[in-house]
């Protein structure tokens, strides 16, 4: 069985890098946010994201957690996911379906590292909440909480983010082996 660490948070939080880090670490793969390259398509289309898209880009990253999962590897990092799904929707459009709660609630990860809002923002035309990314991270730890997830908060910049991160992989997954 694969061993799942999502690396999730607000926006410009560090969670790739640290997602694409942590892979590297650990001789394992790791898997893009989807909402992102998602968001990215519809900007080029000339449109921001609604309320339908939330359900696609669920079943995007489902098609996605799966094609990884594939192969079964020991251990799979991953940039967000359905919980972060659930987080957007429910921050942009005051709800997630019953379907994407089910889902997220039975795809959930071995360990979430919650990215502290500690970086500096920086805009890339699809971020767009800067002001709200302490108000974002407490929805996070909200929807982390009442999906009973396995929660590290990790917070500093460069190697010491690094150093906290895999810390928290190590001794929160400790009976597993993740080399």
């Amino acid at each position: 069985m694969t061993i799942r660490i999502v690396v999730t948070g607000p926006e410009c939080t560090g969670k790739t890098t640290l997602a694409e880090q942590l892979g590297a670490h650990f001789g394992a793969p790791w898997l893009p946010e989807v909402a992102r390259q998602y968001a990215a398509e519809r900007a080029r289309e000339g449109r921001g994201l609604l309320a339908g898209d939330v359900d696609l880009i669920a079943a995007r990253a489902i098609a996605a957690d799966d094609a990884a999962l594939a192969s079964a590897p020991r251990l799979l990092v991953s940039d967000t996911d359905l919980l972060s799904t659930v987080t957007y929707g429910r921050h942009y459009y005051g709800a997630s379906s019953a379907w994407l709660d089910g889902e997220a609630r039975a795809r959930r990860a071995r360990l979430y590292l919650l990215c502290a809002p500690d970086l500096p923002w920086t805009a890339d035309g699809i971020r767009d909440r800067p002001e709200q990314r302490d108000e974002l991270f407490a929805e996070f730890a909200g929807v982390l909480k009442e999906f009973s997830a396995n929660v590290v908060v990790i917070r500093g910049d460069g190697e010491a983010r690094m150093s906290a991160a895999v810390h928290a992989a190590t001794v929160r997954l400790r009976p597993l082996t993740l080399t």
